[in-house]
């Protein structure tokens, strides 16, 4: 199918409007104000002194943040006509001070322009080529939203100098880069302009990673072998993402049989051996990486946001070769989850990683640093702040995710309050999901609608005779409403029993939603918590959070008397746990916090 683009279609009400709402009013004004307090903004006017003490040496991916700042006004800008102008002038400064540093052979970096002029191109890991194709997308970006393509202009000036350097005189200290993202930005300029020049330079980065001997070809790169032979998601997860996203970009314009195969192997592996119960990935802070199959720590899980958004990425490019709902469960159970837990209730601050359990006892007593565990409380800024606006360009384009057309069949890939318009299809979908399951959707301009049946969901009724397909009720299209119901009865899930963390344990999912419990209403001793082999959960819809918490009743182990240890089944006693929304943890001050949970026999 062909995904629709967030520009023709435009949200209109519910949870995920609240987060736009959320991303336009305060986020993308906060992550600016942190950029600029730690000289990310005025690291572009190149005014750094070596020899001043008080100078702020920029790092070598702050262009990066940037540009992937500069990328979300302008989604924001495309899908608001009447947007702060305040916004446009702060990204165009930084773009100007681009074209006023960018040297003359198209050069431009504010790290190794100004620190270390010697030895630029000459690390792959040094990340010249993933900042060039982060200003790529924004310049793309900054370009359809504005009409401006002064960046845009930069960046091509900057791709001459890389195709010369790479491709034709191979004077770099590398090939590929380290961490890919370029090869999925070089497309998106190639379907911007329509210059081969930026085609050509992804498949020549992409048909060269793993075929060269440059330093670190190995599996945290993911540059082991050529592409097309990868079977297994290895290495730093995020680099990982990226490089599929680019790879599937690539065969979608090719047709490259060998490389689709290879980007089905390397989504398999990572959803069915590597993914986490919120669509995390990525299980060890050493690499930010992924390790063997079924190793899910919950408690020193690394998931870092931005390889959730990426595994979003790859699973929007999947459904370009297979009408397929698999992909679209994913990009929903990462959404809902694992992407949206980075981000703070009120917009401000964010978690790189995202575990799926805090004990504070252990964090207290590791005095010795001998385990290394996720911090407990977000932050506005990071020293490697990639996560923030990654969360703020994800957020303005949510609409690239809920619809495609294939032929003369409309599909709804998520359930969302919108509208969408695409060449001569419109489509209005009416919801409040995922607060409950009842979706109404209405088509013009197709014989066939497709409406995703969630891989969740145990049951459901339509207003509609249909055929299932590959995951989706397929619906002769009469121009009526269609009505579905989906069943969001909260209900146990168990772990595949290959995942040793979770062994004899069960989380709670009511609809898309995975749920957690916190300290902070359910006292201290989580792991005390019994839940039932059959819920009887009582919904509240809360103000604070914007969905549903549960109360379920529960036994709770008692402590024992007399000493620590004993040869009888321990007590319990009846009592209730208050559950909330994964993705809304740690908002409330520092707390434990558990997602999986012992079962009574």
């Amino acid at each position: 199918m062909k995904t629709l683009p967030f520009d023709s279609v435009k949200v209109t009400s519910g949870y995920l409007f609240g987060k736009q709402e959320l991303n336009r009013k305060t986020t993308i004004y906060s992550v600016y104000d942190r950029f600029d307090e730690s000289g990310r903004v005025k690291a572009f006017e190149f005014t750094y002194d070596k020899n001043d003490p008080n100078a702020i040496q920029p790092h070598y991916f702050w262009d990066s943040d940037l540009a992937k700042w500069i990328e979300s006004v302008a989604y924001i800008i495309k899908n608001d006509p009447d947007y702060d102008r305040s916004l446009e002038e702060k990204a165009d400064a930084i773009i100007e001070n681009i074209k006023k540093h960018q040297e003359e052979n198209g050069y431009f970096n504010i790290y190794f322009t100004v620190v270390e002029p010697e030895n630029r191109f000459a690390n792959r890991d040094w990340h010249e080529l993933y900042c060039l194709g982060h200003l790529m997308e924004a310049a793309v970006a900054y370009a359809d939203a504005t009409g401006k393509r002064d960046l845009l202009e930069c960046v091509s000036k900057y791709t001459d100098l890389v195709i010369r350097v790479f491709t034709e005189e191979r004077s770099a200290g590398f090939v590929t880069p380290g961490h890919p993202e370029i090869e999925l930005a070089l497309i998106k300029a190639y379907d911007f302009t329509g210059d081969k020049k930026y085609l050509d330079l992804a498949e020549f980065f992409i048909d060269n990673r793993g075929c060269s001997d440059e330093i670190n070809n190995d599996k945290m790169f993911q540059s082991h072998k050529p592409v097309r032979e990868l079977d297994e998601a290895t290495g730093h997860s995020v680099r990982a993402m990226y490089l599929y996203t680019g790879m599937a970009s690539l065969a979608k314009k090719t047709g490259d049989q060998s490389l689709i195969d290879a980007c089905r192997r390397l989504w398999e592996d990572t959803v069915f051996r590597k993914m986490y119960v919120t669509g995390g990935i990525g299980s060890i802070h050493m690499g930010e990486a992924f390790t063997v199959p079924f190793d899910l720590s919950n408690d020193q899980a690394y998931t870092e946001t931005c390889a959730g958004i990426g595994l979003m990425f790859f699973s929007n490019e999947m459904l370009s070769f297979e009408n397929n709902a698999r992909y679209a469960d994913v990009i929903e159970r990462v959404l809902y989850n694992g992407v949206l837990s980075g981000l703070s209730l009120d917009g401000r601050s964010f978690f790189y990683e995202n575990p799926l359990e805090i004990n504070l006892r252990d964090h207290i007593t590791n005095i010795w640093g001998t385990k290394r565990y996720p911090i407990t409380q977000r932050l506005e800024c990071f020293s490697c702040s990639c996560c923030p606006p990654n969360v703020t360009r994800l957020i303005a384009t949510l609409g690239n995710y809920f619809y495609g057309i294939d032929g003369d069949t409309f599909y709804i890939n998520q359930f969302v309050s919108s509208e969408a318009e695409f060449d001569g299809v419109y489509c209005k979908v009416s919801t409040e999901y995922p607060l409950n399951g009842r979706v109404t959707v209405s088509v013009k301009g197709t014989k066939k609608v497709a409406v995703r049946i969630p891989e969740w969901c145990d049951n459901f009724s339509l207003n509609k005779d249909f055929s299932f397909e590959n995951g989706y009720a397929v619906i002769d299209n009469d121009g009526e409403d269609i009505v579905i119901d989906l069943d969001m009865t909260p209900k146990i899930v168990y772990a595949d029993p290959r995942i040793s963390s979770d062994a004899g344990k069960v989380c709670v999912m009511r609809g898309p939603i995975v749920y957690c419990a916190e300290g902070v209403d359910n006292g201290e001793f989580l792991h005390s918590f019994i839940l039932p082999k059959e819920l009887d959960a009582t919904e509240t819809f809360s103000e604070e959070f914007g969905l549903i918490t549960l109360e379920v009743p529960c036994r709770k182990r008692l402590p024992f008397e007399g000493g620590l240890y004993s040869s009888f089944k321990p007590q319990t006693e009846k009592t209730t746990l208050k559950m909330i929304p994964y993705n809304c943890f740690a908002n409330r001050g520092e707390t434990d916090m558990v997602v999986w949970f012992c079962m009574d026999k």
